[in-house]
């Protein structure tokens, strides 16, 4: 399966160590910043439990240098972690669909200039503009792969998506389901 990290470039556990969830979150949810569980951030939205990230991360296998879509970037936490797997070779854009959640997590994301994060755009999944991506990450569930997603890759590029409660890795070839039941908030 994808995810088998190289000698030379930072780990997925090692850009998660030094990416404290904390950071990222609303003040009234920090205390539990490390419990191994989804966390209210409002608008309905959350931020997912590190050991489902995690999970997820492996999966997307990110490497240096790749251009990343963070689809439902919340927080910013999961953008922020992207940015330091891409290194200052690669970019990292989180879409995020309420207002609050983009200025809240653009100013967590401050001082990282491989990533942005901004409001997206109305009618549309993902970024088209900004396509094509070599990963895209989603982090809200749906019951089918959006082939809109999957049309902003490019030719080798993948994506990492809860389809019906399993996480999956989606390229233009396929797909290979990962182990474990996950649940998310809806995509919409």
């Amino acid at each position: 399966m994808a995810g088998d990290s190289e000698r030379g470039r930072e780990s997925v556990d090692e850009a998660m160590a030094g990416t404290p969830r904390a950071d990222f979150l609303p003040r009234s949810v920090r205390r539990s910043a490390g419990q191994d569980r989804a966390l209210q951030i409002g608008h309905g939205s959350t931020c997912s439990q590190p050991s489902t990230l995690l999970a997820m991360l492996r999966l997307l296998d990110v490497r240096p240098g790749h251009r990343v879509l963070d689809v439902g970037s919340g927080s910013g936490w999961s953008t922020a972690i992207l940015a330091r797997l891409v290194g200052p070779e690669g970019w990292v854009l989180g879409v995020e669909l309420e207002q609050e959640l983009v200025e809240r997590s653009g100013k967590a994301l401050e001082g990282m200039p491989t990533a942005q994060v901004r409001v997206a755009a109305p009618g549309s999944l993902g970024s088209p503009e900004d396509g094509p991506f070599d990963r895209i990450l989603v982090s809200a569930g749906t019951n089918q792969v959006p082939q809109e997603l999957v049309d902003q890759l490019t030719p080798d590029g993948a994506l990492v998506l809860p389809l019906a409660g399993r996480l999956v890795r989606v390229t233009r070839d396929g797909h290979e389901t990962a182990p474990g039941h996950y649940q998310f908030v809806p995509l919409r």
